[in-house]
């Protein structure tokens, strides 16, 4: 039997069932001549029947330009050798006869091959659509393999109208173009290209485009179908809809098709209905109008059509009208939270309030006797309010249930409050609004309805509005007694905000001191001091205890002295810190005590002894697990008031953010394990909308997070320009890398558990060191040139990198997570450029570490910096750089950000340029373009760390491990 399809750019494609190839007999003409001198030569991919079903393969055919193929196709009768598939474009070439017949064809001018040519091409409009739909549902399975039936049509179609057009012409001899001599003259050139076939030499785009107008002009006055859904009248005990049939011509209104009425018109209508029924078939065997051609539709019918209907239909051109009164409207639960007048009095989560639930449909607000009439319906489709409304009866029922069922006005706590929210959801329909009266509001309304607070006059700086927002919000939530989580972004200036808090709660009590002492105005200095110390520490102001990474203990001393220097600042650090009473006498004479989380964890025994205004964790992140020394020290120290700052809430899972507001404000989300199941499992895996709304709802009370990019927080930071910079590995690094997979292939065969997971990890480990430098991996103390030439191309990368931005006067960062890359770069960079190369990592002294960051501050500093990761990656201010280059990748975007924040932020006047460098066709590479849409970390995305990566199979990780063929660079 013989085959056919089409391939576009390869015009009609025969072949033969491979069991009868190369066998004509029995194939009518002209295919039978064609077969007989066909080499078939040609290879194409078919389907075939095969044990399991249809299967793909490769069998020998003969292809045929469209001209060829035109004829062929229009002289092909329905024969016992002909395949349906051969048959099936042998009736679209027809099809294309006929509407050239009927003069549905108009010219136009292309531009191919570097001339113009006039093609003839099918006019368009309605009925071709409706027929190009049809076809497209009949198009045999065996001619899609070629591609989408819509595409595989527009091609078919549009290769076939030139010659088949052409084919008609010639049966007139009258249009023969007139001989020059007998004639006088020649005919248009366009029309002699047009007939001959010849390219247009006066061809232009101004040309092209005045065909291109005429032809639409052709189809503009064509009626368009309308669909005009009417709901049932008011003594309607049918409950159908009524779905008007109406056509339109542009500019005017849609006009109902009446019966009888115009026959042009009717015919029209019913072409155009008839594929309406087609694109959306629960149109037919409805009911209808014995005087119209209007239908009559169930609610059930109704429903479907404008959420599924309706977008079938608009891919035909066929517009659906829903009545005015109509609206798609999803529920929503609204929370109202009434409290008394807010005092100077510390409420907590104790403190008394008292809430009414409500549910909306969109913007309107359900009564109860609405919600009881809306559940006893039982439909998606109800009237309210004089509109028809369409939402999810189930979880319409589901929310007004939640709503009756808790009395309006009940007295609690805002903690038990809260703890309603996580533990009784209503599944599927959002948390949208929360309001609140009183003190609440200023719980619930965050910057925007706190109190303003002044600058603090002993602050030595002026602050941002948004910062003087956030002292505002802090000062708020001091004074409620709420812990709190500032989590602003990187560089926006946190530290500045929580001295400013210290310094205006010392100044306001220092001012209540006067008013109650009475100190005399003559008083000498130093007594006036002390009395206000003293007013201080009746008023409740004591000293603040703030943990911090040590690599930070630096700059909050020079940040205190610089904008808050009349805090008394105590750094409990070092081999010789203060114990005992000692300790004791220093805290009561400090305003701010600064220390380390390591010593935090080893100090907590004497330190939660200490009476505490406040505790803040500084990089509060390095408490996201709950379960370590630091974490579980950090909640033992008590204090009148908690603040954790951070730039990252969540780096990885939900439940490093429960960690820190755990610190903040104790069991507010509860348990770890109901956590969870409540929170982490329905948000990280299911995506539940819900459960985001409810978890907003509880924690955005105590979090405030402003990032740098939104413009309404800071209009003066430049861009931040990021992208991936790939390299070549070198032959040595592609035989070293390969060395890598077999030790590791070979490991698999027999690892199980634990013991996989460390062979994977191990492996990923040596195979970045190897991309980094085969001296790294190979740890031998080998130069990192041989013969002076580079034995890296990622180095080399990195070497030509850094000459353009010396050579441009600008300054660069780079970071590693390998210490011991930094170490062999150091000297090398140093040496390079001319200039020492300084190299951050967990090893320096902390005196050594504010020495390397001062120094690269100053005009005069080095060019270039070398950090590691984990050291350099958070608290310091090195903005002095424009450049910053991941020599590895981290593969977290929260802790590759936090790296980049050390030169983009406040006091960075150029636009930062970020580079991450991978390897071309390694692991890098591969695992780069699989994270590149998971970037939004703080959106609950990203996976934990690497260790994902132990969990594919092993064919999977042969795949992502694999060295590619363009590795290796010549």
């Amino acid at each position: 039997m013989l085959h056919g399809l089409w391939s576009p750019g390869s015009g009609l494609v025969l072949w033969h069932d491979p069991e009868t190839s190369g066998d004509a007999a029995g194939v009518p003409e002209p295919l039978g001549a064609i077969l007989h001198t066909a080499k078939f030569r040609h290879r194409a991919e078919v389907l075939v029947p095969g044990p399991y079903g249809q299967e793909k393969a490769k069998v020998r055919a003969h292809a045929l330009a469209p001209d060829s193929a035109a004829q062929v196709l229009l002289q092909t009768l329905p024969h016992a050798a002909v395949a349906g598939d051969l048959r099936f474009l042998s009736h679209v070439a027809r099809g294309v006869d006929r509407w050239a017949g009927a003069g549905r064809i108009v010219p136009e001018v292309r531009r191919d091959d570097g001339e113009w040519w006039v093609r003839w091409r099918l006019l368009g409009g309605q009925r071709q659509r409706a027929w190009l739909a049809e076809l497209a549902v009949a198009m045999p399975a065996a001619l899609k393999v070629a591609g989408r039936p819509a595409a595989l049509l527009e091609d078919l179609i549009a290769e076939l109208a030139d010659p088949i057009a052409r084919l008609r012409l010639a049966r007139y001899p009258a249009l023969a173009l007139p001989d020059a001599e007998s004639a006088g003259s020649r005919a248009h050139p366009l029309v002699a290209a047009l007939i001959e076939g010849g390219p247009v030499e006066s061809g232009s785009h101004r040309l092209a485009a005045v065909l291109d107008d005429w032809r639409t002009s052709l189809t503009a006055d064509e009626p368009d179908l309308v669909l005009r859904l009417l709901e049932p009248a008011e003594n309607d005990t049918s409950g159908l809809w009524r779905l008007e049939v109406c056509l339109r011509v542009e500019g005017e209104a849609p006009q109902p098709v009446l019966l009888p009425g115009d026959p042009h018109l009717v015919r029209i209508a019913g072409e155009k209905l008839a594929a309406a029924k087609q694109a959306y078939p629960r149109l037919r065997d409805l009911p209808g109008d014995a005087r119209s051609m209007d239908l009559f539709l169930p609610t059930e019918v109704v429903m479907d059509l404008v959420a599924h209907g309706a977008n079938s239909l608009q891919g035909m051109g066929i517009r659906l009208l829903l009545p005015r009164a109509w609206r798609i409207a999803a529920p929503t639960m609204k929370l109202q939270v009434q409290s008394p007048a807010a005092t100077e009095t510390a409420v907590g989560l104790q403190g008394l309030v008292s809430f009414r639930w409500e549910l909306a449909l969109g913007d309107i607000v359900l009564s109860p006797a609405e919600m009881s009439r809306l559940v006893q319906a039982k439909s998606d489709l109800v009237q309210l309010r004089g509109e028809w409304v369409q939402a999810d009866h189930r979880m319409l029922a589901a929310a007004a249930d939640y709503v009756s069922g808790r009395t309006d006005g009940t007295e609690t706590t805002i903690g038990a409050l809260f703890a309603e929210l996580a533990a009784h959801p209503v599944l599927g329909v959002p948390l949208e609004e929360v309001s609140a009266t009183g003190w609440a509001a200023q719980l619930f309304g965050g910057e925007s309805t706190t109190e303003p607070v002044p600058d603090p006059a002993g602050l030595k700086a002026q602050l941002r509005p948004y910062q003087q927002r956030g002292l505002s919000w802090l000062a708020t939530m001091s004074r409620l007694g709420c812990g709190a989580v500032l989590a602003d972004d990187m560089g926006l200036g946190k530290t500045i905000q929580v001295l400013a808090l210290l310094l205006h709660e010392r100044e306001n009590s220092w001012a209540a001191g006067e008013s109650d002492t009475n100190i005399a105005a003559g008083a000498p200095h130093g007594e006036a001091a002390a009395g206000r110390m003293d007013a201080a520490s009746a008023a409740g102001v004591g000293p603040t205890l703030l943990v911090c990474p040590m690599s930070v203990v630096g700059n909050w001393q020079r940040e205190a002295e610089k904008f808050a220097p009349d805090l008394r600042v105590l750094v409990h650090h070092g081999a010789g810190r203060r114990s005992g009473p000692e300790l004791d006498a220093a805290v009561r004479d400090s305003d701010l005590v600064v220390t380390t989380y390591a010593l935090l964890a080893r100090d907590v025994e004497e330190l939660k002894e200490q009476h505490w205004q406040r505790v803040v964790l500084d990089e509060a992140q390095h408490i996201k697990n709950a379960g370590t020394r630091q974490a579980r020290a950090a909640r033992l120290v008590q204090a009148r008031h908690r603040l954790a700052l951070t730039g990252t809430p969540v780096e990885n899972r939900l439940e490093e953010l429960r960690s820190i507001l755990d610190f903040a404000n104790p069991k507010l989300l509860g348990r770890p394990k109901d956590f969870h199941a409540r929170f982490a499992v329905p948000i990280e895996r299911e995506q539940d909308e819900n459960a985001l709304t409810r978890l907003r709802a509880i924690t955005s009370p105590f979090v405030l997070r402003r990032v740098k990019t939104d413009p309404q927080v800071i209009s003066d930071l430049p861009e931040k320009i990021e992208m991936t910079v790939r390299a070549n590995l070198t032959v040595e690094q592609a035989a070293l890398y390969q060395a890598v997979l077999d030790d590791m292939s070979a490991k698999l065969k027999s690892a199980e558990g634990m013991e996989r997971k460390g062979a994977v990890l191990a492996a990923l480990t040596r195979l970045k060191q190897v991309c980094n430098h085969p001296a790294h991996y190979l740890s031998d103390g080998s130069a990192l040139l041989r013969r002076g030439h580079h034995r890296s191309g990622k180095l080399a990368l990195v070497e030509d990198i850094l000459e353009s931005v010396i050579a441009d006067g600008e300054r660069a960062l780079l970071f590693t997570q390998f210490a011991e890359f930094g170490t062999m770069l150091a000297p090398y960079l140093s040496e390079r450029f001319g200039s020492e190369v300084p190299f951050l990592h967990g090893g320096v002294s902390k005196t050594r570490r504010d020495a390397m960051v001062t120094g690269f501050q100053e005009e005069e500093g080095a060019p270039l910096m070398l950090l590691s990761l984990k050291a350099g990656g958070t608290g310091l201010n090195l903005t002095a750089a424009n450049h910053v280059v991941h020599l590895d990748r981290w593969w977290n975007p929260a802790v590759e950000n936090q790296a980049t924040d050390r030169a983009f932020r406040i006091g960075q006047r150029r636009d930062v340029q970020v580079r991450k460098l991978v390897c071309v066709d390694t692991i890098e590479e591969r695992v780069d373009d699989m994270l590149k849409g998971k970037s939004r970390l703080a959106d609950l995305t990203v996976s934990s760390g690497e260790k994902w990566i132990t969990e594919l199979g092993n064919d999977e990780l042969r795949q992502l491990f694999a060295l590619g063929s363009e590795a290796v660079g010549e």
